[in-house]
């Protein structure tokens, strides 16, 4: 038989049902002749023939009532319902009745029976062969022996809601009905003795054959959800499985089929055995004929648990369990070991395969199925079986340590193994950089170029590696053309630059490959290997510093915005290659005229270092030149004082006039001058800028007066300009000279006198103006006496505001006199008691006195500008102008002060 190719094992510990309260064999049912058995919801449902229905809960307690007058012919336990729907007969006779009984109600201590309906194909009682509920409680079926199948569409609980209809009408008795949803559609397997149909009776009760094959009652089962709820038909050769649309798979299980059961994913048949058992005392003196219980696991292809029963009533699936109620009225319970069990039993027979198997067919967690495909490996392993346990190794990736498994295959002799483990590995995506490392090792020694290709160079491969540790072991195992294109296709700019430029020197394609790069790249790989690249491609190198410090935009086409780098931040790079570096800069000024003081000053410094070191008279002219119209021009950014060191420490006389003059430095070029004994540049220098520092022709009169030389015409020129500017008194002058043994009294005789005769007539002047301010204010006081004593007569006849003749009422003032008519008086004047005429003079007055006063008393203010002041003598004569030395008392005078009354 077929079956008997399965591999046997007992999965099932077998015990004989206890009465709890007792702990003797359960024999509650000892006397009871069962015609009907189901189960679910916790508990064992049994019907017999004289119409009473047992319950057997959890705890084998057993509780009874009586359902029907005469039997109970079927039974449906409903799984996600607590409703049991029997069929049986109240009345002699054929006259099947259908209850309902909701087990959740109880009335006088018996469920309460929601439905009863009469079971009856066209009015023509016939005996019911088949039953069979859809768990929506929206349709039920029922199967009679003439052939008919009778459908009850609407709610099951309550006749009220419920219509009936024949949805088949055959000539064989109906031995199995089963439902099944497929989307919208309900199908309702119809299965007699000679043939298998589905009904769609969400369709207009659409039929279709299946098979011309049918089914003994109790043949016919459904699976679960594990085998996508088929149904399953046993016939005497075989087992077959069927879906709506036709016949699936079959297993060749041979015999006499009495019963088809189906309990977590196992097919139980109750088959018929040959040997046989005393009759119970009960039953009859004939012997008692023993079935065979199987149970299949269809998935995976083994008998779970295989014993002889004497003649088995029926199965029940319950509460995780297996019951058998047998005909010696004994209920044996099949409780299945727990998966760890079961596999040890698969791992001491070395069973790893079907092991593996059925622990994902359990769901078992993936840390159990790792530890199989471990002991699987281990177990190949020690057989000499490398392949297959690498094969099984590769499964516990992720979970199993990795070295545990690369350790075993380091030897020379197992490196395609390991070659094909450590691929598994990257392909996971949880190699490290020491698994890459490895791998490509091992593609090396085998000299695989082939299988190192795949692994790096396939295109548009799913990258499960880390590309910088395979770019460095392929370039230490000499395999640089791998590792060049293996940065180039990830980018890796940096290891392709050096593979280029250290392994394979090829300069000028590295330089390409950095004119293809973004700015960001292109300016970091420039700054890092420059350096390089300036010393063997010099011109290329320096147009693409160019592109890259102006308006760079990658050579491969892209288009972006214009970015641009920072030109100092290169110059390092044109070390020993100052000519490339001043084209560089050259440009740089020319397309960017404000480019940073560091540019500018690099440039000079060039320009400078050219000039000194040129041999040949015409050329360092053009480069002097060339220096001085980079210092002047406007544009240039560079650093004065940097720039005037540069020009100081190559002697660079035009540059360091030039920048003197620029920082207003015109002492300093006077002094260059007169270091370099230059004459007619210091009379030049002091006739050029003495306008701005007139102290210069003072240095300059010091410088030639200290010469032993004969400097005559320029003493004699300076000294003009210092009399024409009176820049120094004439004793200073005189001290200055003395120290000059060459400047005789011929050379200052002119200055002397006409420095003497301008003295003589100052001293005149100031004699002048002291008798003038000593008769106007004699005059000054003989007015105010005459103002005080004499009588003032007012004859003007205009007023002095509006020019309009002078009428009544009018105002007078002793001041000119002045005289205002009252109501031009009241408009302009700002104080009663002031000439609006005078007032704006004698306020001007009033203030200067005011300011005398208040500077005379500020002793510390007067020495602080004496001592600051080049001419003291001026300071104090100003000071006694002001009167600040001496006592002044003020006489105030009537002039623009009173106002004569009124005169009407």
């Amino acid at each position: 038989m077929a079956f008997l190719q399965w591999r046997r094992f007992n999965f099932f510990d077998k015990e004989t049902v206890k009465d709890p309260t007792t702990d003797q064999v359960f024999d509650l049912l000892k006397d009871v002749n069962v015609s009907a058995c189901t189960s679910g919801r916790g508990q064992l449902v049994i019907g017999d023939f004289e119409g009473n229905l047992y319950f057997i809960n959890r705890q084998m307690e057993l509780t009874a009532f009586r359902a029907y007058e005469i039997r109970v012919t079927h039974l449906i336990q409903l799984k996600q319902h607590n409703l049991l729907i029997s069929i049986g007969e109240d009345e002699q006779g054929i006259n099947p009745l259908i209850k309902v009984w909701n087990l959740d109600k109880m009335e006088h201590g018996s469920p309460t029976c929601t439905r009863l309906t009469r079971a009856i194909p066209g009015n023509k009682p016939t005996p019911v062969s088949a039953f069979a509920v859809h768990d929506n409680l929206n349709f039920m079926a029922v199967g009679f022996e003439n052939g008919v199948v009778l459908l009850f569409k609407g709610d099951v609980t309550r006749e009220r809601h419920s219509k009936s209809r024949n949805v088949f009408e055959g000539t064989k008795r109906v031995t199995g009905l089963a439902f099944k949803t497929v989307g919208k559609d309900v199908i309702l397997f119809v299965v007699t003795d000679s043939s298998l149909h589905t009904v769609n009776i969400t369709a207009k009760d659409q039929q279709t054959k299946l098979d011309d094959t049918g089914a003994e009652p109790g043949c016919i089962v459904m699976t679960d959800a594990s085998q996508d709820h088929q149904l399953v038909i046993g016939r005497p050769d075989a087992v077959y499985f069927y879906q709506p649309d036709g016949r699936g798979p079959c297993l060749a299980f041979e015999g006499v089929k009495l019963q088809l059961h189906w309990f977590r994913g196992y097919l139980i048949i109750v088959g018929k055995d040959n040997k046989g058992l005393p009759r119970a005392p009960v039953l009859g003196p004939r012997g008692m004929e023993m079935n065979t219980v199987t149970v299949y696991d269809i998935q995976n292809k083994f008998i779970a648990h295989s014993t002889a029963y004497p003649e088995v009533i029926d199965v029940m699936c319950e509460s995780g369990s297996i019951f058998i109620f047998t005909g010696d009225r004994k209920l044996y319970q099949l409780q299945e070991k727990d998966t760890q069990s079961k596999l040890e039993m698969l791992f001491k027979k070395n069973n790893y395969s079907l092991a593996i198997s059925l622990a994902k067919s359990q769901q078992l967690d993936q840390d159990g199925l790792i530890d199989i495909f471990t002991q699987y490996g281990d177990h190949l392993y020690g057989k000499g079986d490398h392949d297959g346990a690498i094969d099984q190794y590769i499964k516990t990736i992720g979970k199993l340590e990795a070295s545990y498994v690369i350790r075993k295959f380091l030897d020379a002799q197992r490196i395609h193994n390991l070659t094909k483990y450590l691929q598994a590995l990257h392909k996971s995506q949880i190699a490290t950089e020491e698994h890459t490392t490895l791998l490509l090792n091992c593609y090396t020694k085998l000299k695989d170029v082939s299988k190192l290709d795949e692994f790096i160079m396939t295109k548009n491969r799913e990258v499960d590696f880390d590309v910088e540790t395979a770019i460095n072991v392929c370039r230490q195992s000499g395999y640089c053309k791998h590792a060049l294109a293996l940065a180039e296709k990830h980018q890796k700019h940096e290891h392709y630059l050096k593979i280029q430029l250290e392994d394979i020197k090829d300069y000028q394609k590295a330089l390409a490959y950095i004119g293809k790069l973004d700015f960001e790249s292109a300016e970091s790989n420039v700054k890092q290997y420059g350096k390089i690249l300036m010393s063997q491609v010099p011109d290329e190198m320096t147009d693409l510093l160019k592109r890259l410090c102006t308006d760079y935009r990658p050579n491969d086409g892209g288009i972006g915005k214009i970015e641009k780098a920072q030109a100092e931040e290169f110059i390092h790079i044109f070390v020993n290659n100052a000519g490339k570096l001043t084209e560089f800069l050259e440009h740089m000024i020319e397309v960017q005229p404000a480019s940073s003081n560091l540019v500018y000053n690099t440039l000079l410094e060039l320009y400078l270092h050219d000039m000194v070191h040129e041999k040949v008279i015409v050329t360092r002219v053009e480069r002097e030149r060339k220096t001085l119209e980079l210092l002047k021009n406007p544009d240039a950014n560079y650093d004065i004082d940097q720039a005037l060191i540069l020009c100081q420490m190559n002697n660079f006389k035009a540059g360091i006039l030039y920048l003197y003059e620029k920082a207003h430095l015109y002492q300093q070029i006077l002094r260059y001058h007169m270091e370099h004994n230059e004459y007619v540049h210091v009379i030049e220098s002091c006739k050029k800028f003495g306008q701005q520092d007139p102290q210069l022709w003072v240095q300059a009169l010091s410088y030639f007066a200290c010469k032993e030389e004969n400097c005559k015409s320029q003493l004699m020129e300076t000294l003009t300009h210092i009399d024409k500017k009176n820049l120094l008194p004439p004793l200073m002058v005189i001290q200055i000279l003395a120290h000059n043994s060459t400047a005789t009294l011929s050379v200052v005789k002119d200055y002397i006198v006409r420095r003497l005769q301008m003295e003589n007539d100052q001293i005149a002047e100031d004699e002048r103006l002291i008798k003038q301010y000593k008769e106007d204010t004699e005059k000054k006081r003989i007015k105010i006496e005459d103002l005080k004593t004499s009588a003032k007569v007012f004859q003007a006849s205009k007023c002095n505001i509006c020019s309009h003749a002078l009428e009544l009422p009018s105002v007078h003032f002793l001041c000119e006199p002045h005289s205002f008519h009252q109501h031009c008086f009241e408009s302009y004047s700002e104080n009663d008691m002031e000439c609006p005429v005078c007032a704006p003079e004698n306020r001007k007055i009033m203030d200067i006195i005011r300011a005398q006063e208040q500077s005379r008393d500020i002793h510390e203010f007067f020495h602080n500008q004496l001592e600051r002041a080049p001419d003291g003598f001026s300071v104090v004569a100003d000071y006694f102008g002001r009167g600040v030395f001496n006592k002044v008392t003020l006489i105030t005078s009537q002039v623009g002060k009173g106002a004569a009354p009124n005169l009407r």
